[in-house]
């Protein structure tokens, strides 16, 4: 037991240190009226950039819709493209009808992910300087775009985090059990210091970038085979000298993921352990932590054997729950009632890092897509540029490319 005592407490003070952080996070993300500047005053830009927004979409018809209306109604968004990535429902039709520029993406190549490929597809047929990419169950709100395109003038790549449309007490509280798991293992959003680049995190619901330095980085080919696909891509750029922000949207991001407890579970769960962008020693100091200083203190409380530091770290928890009420947006009981869940979290994660999900959407990829080191693929015997080379598909409006070499990052590039 005593050794037990001293793991916790050495859990407990990681927990206080990653928490301690957001005392000073940065600020959220501000609306920009279209017709403002998208640059800050010292800069000597003063027209906002052409952004382009990509959303990849695979059997998306059900929750498409809010997204693009919201897009297309915005005078900060350029174009949007749709990337059919395979469907077989009607997304295209319904993306084609609302006004979007639908691109019929093209077979998925060996060693790729179709988010990864979808992506990379949008991007070269983009015509924006700047390009945000979003979900399919993204809800931006007015004033979002602009506020991307603005706070790349301190970032090469940005993502943030929104707030969720969680219905349910049961599905909101097995959710924000899951959140807290992040943030136990890599502290708040929007932390003034940048991490080590190998626990950099970000959200793929929403990111922003610019076109030609992703282009010239070939960013989505680095982590073709990453089911873990957002976190991939922050950790392989920051290695390479990328400024890779993660910020709070405040108001301007809402997204639904999820339908039920189950979805939550099901879904979120699969990715939750970043298992093939995290390496064994941190998997199993993730592990701990969660253990330790989240489903412990829960269990001994249920079996009426709690000790002082158990009664702290249920006392921390429980602020973190009541932090946590911003991140939704109509939070209920089932957010305060979410550290009832920790054991289970605890669970899923484990389960996730022992057995890692290989399938998403219909499709099923091969063992060596989860766990291949970054930046790399094992699978299969063509380059990147062998499997990205040609076409990457019809568009279905007219337009030509914007020219190669427009803008240039500042740097990593």
């Amino acid at each position: 037991m005593r050794a037990l005592t001293v793991l916790q407490a050495a859990a407990a003070l990681a927990v206080a240190v990653r928490l301690a952080r957001g005392r000073h996070r940065l600020p959220a993300l501000n609306p920009v009226p279209a017709d403002a500047p998208a640059h800050a005053p010292t800069s000597t830009r003063t027209a906002p950039p052409r952004v382009s927004v990509v959303i990849p979409a695979r059997d998306e018809e059900a929750r498409l819709g809010p997204c693009l209306s919201a897009l297309l109604a915005d005078p900060a968004v350029a174009e949007v493209v749709v990337v059919d990535d395979e469907s077989h429902d009607g997304t295209a039709d319904l993306a084609a009808r609302l006004g979007a520029k639908v691109l019929i993406g093209a077979p998925l190549p060996e060693g790729w992910v179709g988010k990864q490929w979808a992506l990379k597809q949008g991007v070269e047929a983009a015509m924006g300087e700047v390009v945000v990419t979003l979900d399919a169950d993204a809800r931006p709100a007015p004033g979002l775009i602009g506020a991307l395109a603005t706070v790349l003038d301190g970032y090469d790549l940005v993502s943030v985090g929104p707030r969720y449309m969680c219905e349910g007490t049961a599905e909101q509280a097995l959710h924000a059990s899951f959140l807290a798991t992040l943030v136990y293992r890599f502290g708040p959003i929007g932390p003034p210091t940048p991490p080590a680049p190998h626990r950099a995190v970000a959200n793929g619901q929403c990111m922003a970038f610019r076109r030609t330095a992703m282009l010239n980085v070939d960013g989505f080919a680095r982590v073709r085979g990453h089911l873990a696909d957002d976190v991939a891509l922050a950790r392989t750029l920051a290695a390479r000298g990328w400024a890779v922000g993660f910020l709070e949207a405040g108001n301007l991001l809402e997204v639904d993921m999820h339908d039920s407890a189950a979805g939550v579970w099901r879904d979120w769960g699969r990715s939750l352990s970043l298992r093939d962008v995290t390496g064994p020693g941190w998997q199993a100091a993730d592990l701990a932590v969660v253990w330790l200083a989240t489903a412990l203190p829960v269990l001994r409380l249920a079996s009426g054997r709690t000790t002082r530091l158990d009664l702290g770290l249920l006392a921390v928890r429980l602020l973190l729950a009541g932090a946590l009420r911003g991140s939704y947006t109509r939070p209920g009981p089932g957010v305060l009632l979410s550290p009832l869940l920790d054991p289970l979290a605890a669970l899923r994660l484990t389960q996730t890092t022992l057995r890692p999900a290989r399938g998403w959407r219909g499709r099923v990829y091969p063992a060596a897509t989860t766990g291949v080191r970054l930046g790399r693929v094992t699978t299969g015997g063509r380059s990147a540029r062998a499997t990205a080379d040609g076409r990457t598909g019809r568009v279905t409006t007219g337009g030509r490319p914007m020219p190669p070499g427009r803008t240039a990052a500042r740097r990593g590039t």
